[in-house]
Protein backbone atom coordinates (compact mmCIF):
# COMPACT_ATOMS: atom_id res chain seq x y z
CA UNK A 1 0.00 0.00 0.00
CA UNK A 2 0.79 3.23 -1.07
CA UNK A 3 -0.11 6.94 0.60
CA UNK A 4 0.30 9.86 -0.87
CA UNK A 5 -0.64 13.10 0.97
CA UNK A 6 -1.80 15.94 -1.71
CA UNK A 7 0.51 19.03 -1.73
CA UNK A 8 -0.61 22.82 -3.09
CA UNK A 9 0.83 22.08 -6.46
CA UNK A 10 -1.34 18.89 -6.72
CA UNK A 11 -4.53 20.41 -4.93
CA UNK A 12 -7.30 21.94 -7.12
CA UNK A 13 -7.53 19.32 -9.74
CA UNK A 14 -9.73 16.08 -10.02
CA UNK A 15 -8.74 13.00 -8.56
CA UNK A 16 -8.64 10.58 -11.97
CA UNK A 17 -6.49 13.50 -13.50
CA UNK A 18 -4.60 13.27 -10.55
CA UNK A 19 -3.78 9.48 -10.95
CA UNK A 20 -3.22 9.99 -14.60
CA UNK A 21 -0.07 11.97 -13.67
CA UNK A 22 0.86 9.86 -10.88
CA UNK A 23 0.37 6.06 -13.11
CA UNK A 24 1.08 7.40 -16.24
CA UNK A 25 1.38 4.34 -18.29
CA UNK A 26 -2.11 3.15 -16.80
CA UNK A 27 -5.82 3.03 -18.72
CA UNK A 28 -8.03 5.16 -17.69
CA UNK A 29 -10.13 1.46 -17.42
CA UNK A 30 -7.89 0.22 -15.15
CA UNK A 31 -8.23 3.01 -12.86
CA UNK A 32 -11.81 3.56 -12.55
CA UNK A 33 -11.48 -0.34 -12.08
CA UNK A 34 -9.72 0.39 -8.75
CA UNK A 35 -11.81 2.97 -7.64
CA UNK A 36 -14.94 0.52 -7.97
CA UNK A 37 -13.29 -1.55 -5.83
CA UNK A 38 -11.47 0.56 -3.29
CA UNK A 39 -8.47 -0.53 -4.12
CA UNK A 40 -8.00 3.30 -4.73
CA UNK A 41 -9.54 5.39 -1.84
CA UNK A 42 -9.41 9.04 -1.23
CA UNK A 43 -9.29 10.24 2.25
CA UNK A 44 -10.53 6.10 3.20
CA UNK A 45 -13.79 6.87 1.51
CA UNK A 46 -14.55 4.95 -1.72
CA UNK A 47 -14.21 7.83 -4.71
CA UNK A 48 -15.75 8.60 -8.28
CA UNK A 49 -12.69 10.10 -9.52
CA UNK A 50 -14.16 13.58 -10.07
CA UNK A 51 -13.58 14.65 -6.38
CA UNK A 52 -11.41 17.72 -6.55
CA UNK A 53 -8.47 17.46 -4.44
CA UNK A 54 -7.64 19.77 -1.44
CA UNK A 55 -3.96 20.21 0.37
CA UNK A 56 -4.03 17.41 3.21
CA UNK A 57 -6.27 15.06 1.42
CA UNK A 58 -4.85 11.41 1.77
CA UNK A 59 -4.91 8.82 -1.68
CA UNK A 60 -4.24 5.85 -0.83
CA UNK A 61 -3.10 2.89 -3.15
CA UNK A 62 -3.60 -1.06 -2.28
CA UNK A 63 -1.56 -2.19 -5.05
CA UNK A 64 1.32 -4.13 -5.19
CA UNK A 65 4.76 -2.56 -5.73
CA UNK A 66 5.57 -3.89 -8.59
CA UNK A 67 2.02 -2.46 -10.74
CA UNK A 68 2.75 0.63 -9.24
CA UNK A 69 6.67 0.78 -10.49
CA UNK A 70 5.07 -0.86 -14.24
CA UNK A 71 2.44 2.34 -14.30
CA UNK A 72 4.83 4.63 -13.79
CA UNK A 73 4.65 5.33 -10.23
CA UNK A 74 7.32 6.77 -7.50
CA UNK A 75 7.34 4.38 -4.81
CA UNK A 76 8.06 6.10 -0.97
CA UNK A 77 11.62 5.67 -0.26
CA UNK A 78 12.74 4.87 -3.55
CA UNK A 79 15.04 7.07 -5.86
CA UNK A 80 13.49 7.02 -8.73
CA UNK A 81 11.75 4.51 -10.74
CA UNK A 82 14.72 2.66 -12.93
CA UNK A 83 17.01 4.14 -15.77
CA UNK A 84 13.52 5.87 -17.33
CA UNK A 85 13.49 8.18 -14.64
CA UNK A 86 17.01 8.60 -13.90
CA UNK A 87 17.07 10.01 -17.66
CA UNK A 88 14.22 12.28 -17.56
CA UNK A 89 15.91 14.31 -14.30
CA UNK A 90 19.58 13.76 -16.19
CA UNK A 91 17.46 15.39 -18.99
CA UNK A 92 16.97 19.19 -17.28
CA UNK A 93 20.47 18.61 -15.93
CA UNK A 94 21.52 18.58 -19.57
CA UNK A 95 19.20 20.93 -20.94
CA UNK A 96 20.47 23.68 -17.84
CA UNK A 97 23.87 23.03 -18.70
CA UNK A 98 23.51 23.92 -22.42
CA UNK A 99 21.30 26.79 -22.54
CA UNK A 100 23.43 28.51 -19.99
CA UNK A 101 22.51 31.10 -17.43
CA UNK A 102 19.46 32.89 -19.17
CA UNK A 103 18.17 36.15 -18.17
CA UNK A 104 15.37 35.76 -15.68
CA UNK A 105 13.55 39.14 -15.19
CA UNK A 106 11.29 37.97 -12.50
CA UNK A 107 10.75 35.64 -10.45
CA UNK A 108 8.56 34.78 -7.43
CA UNK A 109 7.16 31.77 -5.81
CA UNK A 110 4.50 30.94 -8.40
CA UNK A 111 5.90 32.40 -11.74
CA UNK A 112 9.44 33.03 -13.66
CA UNK A 113 9.95 35.49 -16.49
CA UNK A 114 12.77 34.92 -18.72
CA UNK A 115 14.52 36.48 -21.47
CA UNK A 116 14.82 33.41 -24.25
CA UNK A 117 17.70 34.21 -26.54
CA UNK A 118 16.75 33.52 -30.35
CA UNK A 119 17.81 30.28 -31.90
CA UNK A 120 16.51 28.49 -28.58
CA UNK A 121 13.18 26.14 -28.52
CA UNK A 122 10.17 27.16 -26.07
CA UNK A 123 9.02 23.68 -26.61
CA UNK A 124 10.47 20.75 -28.01
CA UNK A 125 9.97 20.07 -31.45
CA UNK A 126 11.83 16.41 -31.51
CA UNK A 127 12.25 14.14 -28.55
CA UNK A 128 16.32 14.85 -28.74
CA UNK A 129 15.58 18.52 -28.29
CA UNK A 130 17.12 20.61 -24.87
CA UNK A 131 14.02 23.73 -24.95
CA UNK A 132 13.21 25.98 -22.69
CA UNK A 133 10.97 23.93 -20.61
CA UNK A 134 13.74 21.67 -20.00
CA UNK A 135 15.94 24.65 -18.89
CA UNK A 136 13.41 25.64 -16.75
CA UNK A 137 13.56 22.59 -14.74
CA UNK A 138 16.78 22.13 -14.72
CA UNK A 139 17.04 25.67 -13.40
CA UNK A 140 14.46 24.97 -10.53
CA UNK A 141 15.92 21.64 -9.36
CA UNK A 142 19.20 23.63 -9.05
CA UNK A 143 17.92 25.73 -7.02
CA UNK A 144 16.11 23.69 -4.86
CA UNK A 145 12.73 25.26 -6.08
CA UNK A 146 11.19 21.63 -6.83
CA UNK A 147 12.18 17.90 -6.20
CA UNK A 148 12.78 14.91 -8.07
CA UNK A 149 9.66 13.59 -6.09
CA UNK A 150 7.39 16.60 -7.09
CA UNK A 151 7.98 16.37 -10.47
CA UNK A 152 5.97 13.29 -10.58
CA UNK A 153 2.35 14.41 -10.56
CA UNK A 154 3.22 18.37 -11.29
CA UNK A 155 5.95 19.26 -13.80
CA UNK A 156 6.61 23.41 -14.41
CA UNK A 157 6.10 24.35 -17.80
CA UNK A 158 6.20 27.76 -20.25
CA UNK A 159 3.00 29.27 -20.39
CA UNK A 160 3.62 30.91 -23.75
CA UNK A 161 5.55 30.19 -27.16
CA UNK A 162 7.51 31.78 -29.05
CA UNK A 163 9.03 30.97 -32.10
CA UNK A 164 12.83 29.49 -32.03
CA UNK A 165 14.02 32.58 -33.91
CA UNK A 166 11.91 35.27 -31.97
CA UNK A 167 13.76 36.34 -28.52
CA UNK A 168 12.36 37.83 -25.23
CA UNK A 169 10.01 37.18 -22.34
CA UNK A 170 8.53 33.78 -21.72
CA UNK A 171 6.25 33.40 -18.84
CA UNK A 172 7.19 30.11 -16.79
CA UNK A 173 4.50 28.67 -14.18
CA UNK A 174 6.77 27.58 -11.41
CA UNK A 175 3.39 26.03 -9.27
CA UNK A 176 0.17 24.58 -10.21
CA UNK A 177 -1.01 28.02 -8.95
CA UNK A 178 1.42 30.22 -11.53
CA UNK A 179 0.19 27.99 -14.40
CA UNK A 180 -3.47 28.38 -13.86
CA UNK A 181 -3.33 32.31 -13.51
CA UNK A 182 -1.41 33.04 -16.19
CA UNK A 183 -2.77 30.65 -18.57
CA UNK A 184 -6.11 32.65 -17.42
CA UNK A 185 -4.19 36.40 -18.35
CA UNK A 186 -3.30 35.16 -21.77
CA UNK A 187 -6.71 33.65 -22.42
CA UNK A 188 -8.22 36.92 -21.14
CA UNK A 189 -5.76 39.03 -22.49
CA UNK A 190 -5.52 41.55 -19.52
CA UNK A 191 -1.51 40.48 -19.88
CA UNK A 192 -0.61 42.96 -22.15
CA UNK A 193 2.77 42.03 -24.52
CA UNK A 194 4.28 44.24 -26.50
CA UNK A 195 7.18 43.46 -29.68
CA UNK A 196 10.37 44.88 -31.14
CA UNK A 197 10.78 44.61 -34.85
CA UNK A 198 12.44 46.11 -38.03
CA UNK A 199 9.88 46.09 -41.18
CA UNK A 200 10.70 46.71 -44.59
CA UNK A 201 9.83 50.30 -45.87
CA UNK A 202 8.23 53.72 -44.36
CA UNK A 203 5.27 52.73 -41.96
CA UNK A 204 3.85 55.96 -40.95
CA UNK A 205 1.23 56.23 -37.94
CA UNK A 206 -0.22 53.97 -35.09
CA UNK A 207 -3.05 51.87 -35.96
CA UNK A 208 -4.41 48.14 -35.60
CA UNK A 209 -4.86 45.26 -37.83
CA UNK A 210 -7.25 42.76 -37.92
CA UNK A 211 -8.09 39.21 -39.78
CA UNK A 212 -8.97 35.77 -39.96
CA UNK A 213 -6.20 33.40 -40.05
CA UNK A 214 -5.93 29.76 -40.81
CA UNK A 215 -2.45 27.35 -40.69
CA UNK A 216 -1.19 25.33 -43.15
CA UNK A 217 0.44 22.43 -40.88
CA UNK A 218 2.18 20.59 -43.67
CA UNK A 219 4.30 23.98 -44.51
CA UNK A 220 4.24 25.37 -40.86
CA UNK A 221 3.03 28.76 -42.51
CA UNK A 222 -0.14 30.29 -41.97
CA UNK A 223 -2.73 33.03 -44.39
CA UNK A 224 -4.92 35.51 -44.06
CA UNK A 225 -8.95 34.65 -44.82
CA UNK A 226 -12.24 36.16 -45.30
CA UNK A 227 -14.47 36.63 -42.38
CA UNK A 228 -16.95 33.74 -42.09
CA UNK A 229 -14.54 31.55 -43.38
CA UNK A 230 -12.82 28.94 -41.14
CA UNK A 231 -10.10 31.05 -39.07
CA UNK A 232 -8.96 32.04 -36.15
CA UNK A 233 -9.72 35.87 -35.15
CA UNK A 234 -6.05 38.30 -34.94
CA UNK A 235 -5.75 41.82 -33.85
CA UNK A 236 -2.32 43.81 -33.43
CA UNK A 237 -1.79 46.90 -32.47
CA UNK A 238 1.18 49.23 -33.72
CA UNK A 239 2.83 52.61 -33.27
CA UNK A 240 6.12 53.43 -35.34
CA UNK A 241 9.38 53.93 -32.40
CA UNK A 242 11.99 55.21 -35.26
CA UNK A 243 11.74 55.93 -39.08
CA UNK A 244 15.62 54.71 -41.59
CA UNK A 245 15.65 55.05 -45.20
CA UNK A 246 13.93 51.84 -46.20
CA UNK A 247 12.84 50.45 -42.90
CA UNK A 248 10.98 51.52 -39.66
CA UNK A 249 11.43 50.17 -35.81
CA UNK A 250 7.95 49.37 -34.50
CA UNK A 251 6.57 48.46 -31.64
CA UNK A 252 3.73 45.93 -31.79
CA UNK A 253 1.02 45.09 -28.89
CA UNK A 254 0.30 41.02 -30.01
CA UNK A 255 -3.64 41.67 -28.77
CA UNK A 256 -4.66 37.69 -29.34
CA UNK A 257 -1.44 35.84 -29.95
CA UNK A 258 -1.89 33.37 -32.83
CA UNK A 259 1.60 31.50 -34.38
CA UNK A 260 3.14 33.92 -37.53
CA UNK A 261 1.03 36.73 -36.30
CA UNK A 262 3.28 39.64 -36.97
CA UNK A 263 4.94 37.97 -39.46
CA UNK A 264 1.70 37.38 -41.44
CA UNK A 265 0.23 41.11 -40.25
CA UNK A 266 3.41 43.31 -41.66
CA UNK A 267 3.72 41.37 -44.95
CA UNK A 268 -0.15 41.68 -45.60
CA UNK A 269 0.55 45.33 -44.79
CA UNK A 270 3.40 45.45 -47.46
CA UNK A 271 5.82 45.99 -44.80
CA UNK A 272 7.39 42.66 -44.08
CA UNK A 273 9.27 41.90 -41.13
CA UNK A 274 13.57 42.42 -41.75
CA UNK A 275 15.05 38.89 -41.43
CA UNK A 276 11.68 36.77 -42.31
CA UNK A 277 12.57 34.65 -45.37
CA UNK A 278 9.12 32.77 -45.35
CA UNK A 279 7.20 35.98 -45.48
CA UNK A 280 9.20 38.91 -46.47
CA UNK A 281 11.42 39.49 -49.50
CA UNK A 282 14.68 37.91 -50.09
CA UNK A 283 16.20 40.92 -51.32
CA UNK A 284 15.99 42.95 -49.00
CA UNK A 285 16.71 40.51 -46.54
CA UNK A 286 19.88 39.69 -47.98
CA UNK A 287 20.92 42.92 -48.11
CA UNK A 288 21.21 42.97 -44.28
CA UNK A 289 21.59 39.51 -43.71
CA UNK A 290 25.19 40.52 -45.98
CA UNK A 291 25.70 44.20 -43.32
CA UNK A 292 24.96 42.46 -39.96
CA UNK A 293 24.66 39.00 -39.98
CA UNK A 294 21.04 38.78 -39.84
CA UNK A 295 19.64 35.44 -40.44
CA UNK A 296 16.03 35.20 -39.03
CA UNK A 297 13.13 37.47 -38.40
CA UNK A 298 14.27 40.25 -36.06
CA UNK A 299 11.38 39.67 -33.36
CA UNK A 300 11.76 40.73 -30.10
CA UNK A 301 8.99 39.73 -27.28
CA UNK A 302 10.28 43.29 -25.71
CA UNK A 303 7.60 44.48 -22.75
CA UNK A 304 4.57 42.62 -20.52
CA UNK A 305 1.95 44.75 -19.02
CA UNK A 306 0.36 43.17 -16.29
CA UNK A 307 -3.58 44.24 -15.02
CA UNK A 308 -4.14 45.01 -11.30
CA UNK A 309 -3.58 41.27 -9.03
CA UNK A 310 -4.41 40.72 -5.27
CA UNK A 311 -3.56 37.54 -3.15
CA UNK A 312 -0.60 35.38 -4.37
CA UNK A 313 0.46 37.45 -7.27
CA UNK A 314 -0.32 40.86 -5.84
CA UNK A 315 4.03 41.98 -6.15
CA UNK A 316 2.82 41.70 -9.96
CA UNK A 317 -0.07 43.72 -9.84
CA UNK A 318 0.46 46.95 -12.58
CA UNK A 319 3.83 45.61 -13.20
CA UNK A 320 5.51 46.32 -16.29
CA UNK A 321 7.83 44.55 -17.26
CA UNK A 322 11.19 45.13 -19.97
CA UNK A 323 13.27 42.41 -22.06
CA UNK A 324 16.07 44.47 -23.01
CA UNK A 325 16.71 44.73 -26.98
CA UNK A 326 19.18 41.87 -28.31
CA UNK A 327 22.18 43.38 -29.98
CA UNK A 328 21.82 43.17 -33.51
CA UNK A 329 18.70 45.71 -33.14
CA UNK A 330 21.38 47.93 -31.47
CA UNK A 331 24.14 47.53 -34.05
CA UNK A 332 21.21 48.14 -36.67
CA UNK A 333 20.38 51.57 -35.61
CA UNK A 334 23.63 52.78 -34.62
CA UNK A 335 25.47 51.64 -37.90
CA UNK A 336 22.37 52.75 -39.84
CA UNK A 337 22.24 56.13 -37.89
CA UNK A 338 26.19 56.14 -38.55
CA UNK A 339 25.67 56.15 -42.63
CA UNK A 340 23.04 58.59 -42.66
CA UNK A 341 19.92 56.06 -43.39
CA UNK A 342 17.37 58.44 -42.16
Amino acid sequence: MVQLCIEENEAGQRLDKYLHKYLKEAGTGFLYKMLRKKNIVLNGKKAEGNEKLCVGDKVKLFLSDETIEKFGGRLPGKKGTGKQAEGRTAEFGRAYRQLGELEVIFENRHVLIVDKPAGVLTQKAEPKDSSLNEWLIGYLLEKGDVTEDGLHTFRPSVCNRLDRNTSGMVICGKTLQGSQCMGRLLKDRSLHKYYRLYVKGRLEGESSLEGYLVKDGRENKVRLVRQGEEGAYIRTNYRPLKHFRDMTLVEAELVTGKAHQLRLHFSGLGHPLLGDYKYGERDFNDKYRKKYGVGSQLLHAYRLEFPVMEGNFRDLSGLTLVAREPEVFRRIAEGEAACGNR
